[in-house]
C-alpha cells in the first residue's frame, strides 16, 4: 500500500477541524439564551490564534470576532509584518458581550484544542489571565510580559501584546501595541515550510 500524500492527510485534518468549529459554534448559540454569540473566525487550523478578552459592539452586532476597527488594525499590522493572513484564526476570550469567564473559559479550551495553533497572540492581562486559568494539559503559567515569545506548552507559544481595543484611540496605547505585536514576525518568518 503507498502512503498517503501529505495534502490529503491536511485536508482531512482541516475538514475535521471545521466539523469541530461548526458544532461549537451552534453549542455556543443553544446557550446564548437570548444573547448575541460572537464566534470566532479565520482558519480552522491557524498558526496563530489572536485572542483578546471581550468582544466589542461591532462584533456583537456582526456576531464574529475582531469585525470591525480591531480587526482593521490587526490585517494592516499583519500586512506590514508579511504574516499570512489566511494563517489566522481570531476569537474572544467571552463569547457574548454579557458573558462571564466560568460561562466561556469550556469553549475556550475546546477552541484551542480544535484549532491547535503555534502562537497564541494573548491581548491584555485579562486574556492572560484566563488563559492561566482553564485547564489545559501541560501548560505553563504566563508571565503578562509585552513582546516576548513565551511558552505556553510544548507545542504552542504564546506572546502577551496590550489589548488591541484599548489601543486604537491615542497615539502612546497604539505605539505600545505595535512594538509589542511586530514581535509576531520574526516568530513567522521562522516558522519551517510546509
Amino acid at each position: 500500500m503507498s502512503p498517503v500524500p501529505t495534502d490529503e492527510i491536511y485536508e482531512k485534518y482541516r475538514d475535521k477541524a471545521i466539523l469541530e468549529i461548526n458544532a461549537l459554534a451552534d453549542e455556543i448559540a443553544r446557550a446564548a439564551g437570548g444573547r448575541v454569540p460572537v464566534l470566532g473566525s479565520g482558519h480552522p487550523l491557524g498558526d496563530i490564534m489572536l485572542l483578546k478578552y471581550r468582544p466589542q459592539p461591532a462584533e456583537v452586532q456582526e456576531g464574529v470576532a475582531f469585525y470591525g476597527r480591531s480587526g482593521q488594525a490587526i490585517l494592516k499590522s499583519l500586512q506590514r509584518l508579511h504574516v499570512d493572513p489566511l494563517a489566522i484564526y481570531g476569537t474572544n476570550c467571552l463569547k457574548f458581550a454579557e458573558g462571564d469567564e466560568d460561562e466561556s473559559r469550556p469553549f475556550l479550551t475546546r477552541e484551542l484544542h480544535i484549532v491547535q495553533p503555534k502562537l497564541i497572540v494573548a491581548m491584555g492581562d485579562p486574556t492572560v489571565e484566563i488563559l492561566n486559568s482553564i485547564d489545559f494539559p501541560l501548560a505553563d503559567r504566563l508571565e503578562p510580559t509585552s513582546a516576548e515569545v513565551q511558552r505556553f506548552t510544548a507545542t504552542v507559544d504564546a506572546i502577551v501584546v496590550p489589548d488591541i481595543d484599548a489601543s486604537l484611540d491615542e497615539a502612546p496605547a497604539k505605539t505600545a501595541f505595535w512594538n509589542a505585536f511586530k514581535a509576531v514576525g520574526p516568530w513567522w518568518a521562522a516558522l519551517p515550510p510546509y
